[in-house]
């Protein structure tokens, strides 16, 4: 007589992880067909680690007074590279996970390599693991002779070349290490969720193990990950809940790298790191004041403005261009990839109405010199007045920067921290700085019309 099994009867997706008592032909949540597998429920089996705490149904977590918690284990990691502490908030938190999306080619694990080999060398953070499906471990070894890296890295570094989820696990029980880079996670494999590489569940499973790993000690985890062709992270969104920030790596046509918190458990979201991207790698651009605006030795041309914006605590010159053309069809678009064009026609409208300026028959084009992305409302000011300054193809005054936010009835609010944008400005040798608050050095301008007014009155 057969054992009787113990526990309930399930049915999972091998290819999802999609579960449900009986079988079917189908699964309906992917679609595949005869992937449905019987499996035992044991009602004792360990549930997966959430939130970084592991346990089973009969461990319950236990509350603690906040009193008796010790402060120092959320203390930080520097990873040497001052341009990323900026970005994670000061340095990387003990237990907890980054994420970092970007386009292919663009430097996440030129980075990362150079984050392992900075905390290497200073012997300070302990072991340090370097997990890489994609390349071998002499591919790696190139690309770090390249940068000149190894010379200063000491055997605190480890390679690990696998896409096993249980290779890793091996490595990391045994290493203890207090950094792990994982490149990249779409990569990493566990047979115990699926048996197709890359799914959602496999993603999520496989995160969801190498986080509760971290969590549970003094350590840091940074898993790279592919991005679609709109420029978000790939896979589910669930994974970009899982873990403690979410960083992108952007780029311009030039060789400049913009690193963005888009989710920081433990930081400001606002902070930007700017590397410049050499043969020895990426360098990190610590004044990047005069990177985004354009020095010319004439007059200015048509459609150009200048704005201070706040990128987290310091403050950029940006040179903002417009320009207008008649559209060749009956229907007018604005093309801007830089600054929301939706931004873009609202101003483009609040002229139209308060100014008596027409641009609904015309193509309008917007660009950023450096290709930086602006969604503070600062810039409306600005904007506004490279717009006027296209249609009418009169230029604005040499060295004036113009900083405030537009309504629509025309007014030009008041923005944060006027001061220091006025200061910044003047350093750069902006003479000239319109803003709606009366500030020292700054010309008060309350509404489109005075803005209009001061700019191009002579």
């Amino acid at each position: 007589m057969a054992k009787k099994k113990t526990g309930s009867i399930i049915y999972k997706c091998t290819s999802c992880g999609y579960t449900q008592p009986r079988w079917l032909g189908r699964c309906p949540e992917c679609g595949e067909w005869n992937s449905l597998v019987e499996h035992v429920a044991d009602e004792a089996a360990r549930i997966p680690s959430f939130a970084g705490v592991s346990g089973s149904l009969t461990v319950r977590a236990k509350p603690v007074p906040l009193a008796s918690v010790n402060p120092l284990e959320g203390s930080r990691i520097s990873t040497g590279i001052a341009e990323f502490d900026r970005v994670l908030g000061g340095g990387a938190m003990k237990r907890s996970a980054v994420l970092i999306g970007g386009e292919p080619g663009i430097g996440k694990s030129t980075l990362l390599l150079q984050t392992a080999a900075q905390l290497a060398a200073s012997k300070a953070a302990g072991p340090i693991l370097y997990v890489s499906g994609e390349e071998s471990a002499a591919q790696i070894r190139a690309r770090a002779d390249r940068l000149g890296l190894t010379k200063s890295v000491s055997t605190d570094l480890d390679l690990l070349c696998t896409t096993h989820l249980a290779d890793i696990e091996d490595a990391l029980n045994s290493m203890n290490p207090t950094f792990v880079v994982i490149d990249s996670i779409q990569t990493v494999y566990s047979p115990d969720a699926g048996i197709v590489p890359g799914t959602v569940n496999q993603l999520k499973y496989c995160t969801n193990e190498l986080i509760g790993w971290v969590k549970e000690r003094d350590a840091v985890l940074v898993i790279t990950a592919h991005v679609t062709k709109e420029g978000v992270i790939a896979g589910p969104k669930s994974l970009e809940h899982m873990v403690d920030a979410v960083i992108s790596f952007e780029k311009n046509e030039e060789q400049v790298r913009f690193l963005r918190a888009q989710k920081n458990r433990f930081g400001s979201v606002d902070e930007l790191g700017i590397f410049a991207m050499t043969e020895t790698g990426l360098i990190p651009v610590e004044d990047p004041s005069t990177l985004f605006i354009t020095r010319r030795s004439g007059q200015l041309p048509a459609g150009v403005a200048s704005v201070p914006v706040f990128e987290g605590s310091r403050v950029f010159l940006v040179e903002i261009q417009a320009l207008t053309v008649p559209a060749k069809a009956s229907i007018t678009r604005v093309y801007s990839d830089k600054i929301d064009s939706a931004r873009v026609s609202r101003v483009a409208a609040v002229l139209e109405k308060r100014a008596g300026l027409r641009f609904s028959d015309q193509d309008i084009y917007i660009n950023v010199a450096g290709g930086v992305r602006l969604t503070e409302s600062a810039i409306d000011g600005a904007l506004a007045a490279a717009l006027y300054s296209a249609r009418t193809d009169l230029p604005l005054p040499e060295n004036a920067a113009i900083v405030g936010e537009l309504s629509l009835a025309g007014e030009i609010r008041p923005v944060n921290r006027i001061k220091q944008r006025s200061k910044a400005a003047s350093g750069l040798g902006y003479s000239t700085v319109l803003a709606p608050e009366k500030e020292e050095g700054v010309t008060c301008v309350k509404d489109i019309k005075s803005l209009i007014k001061a700019l191009f009155s002579k």
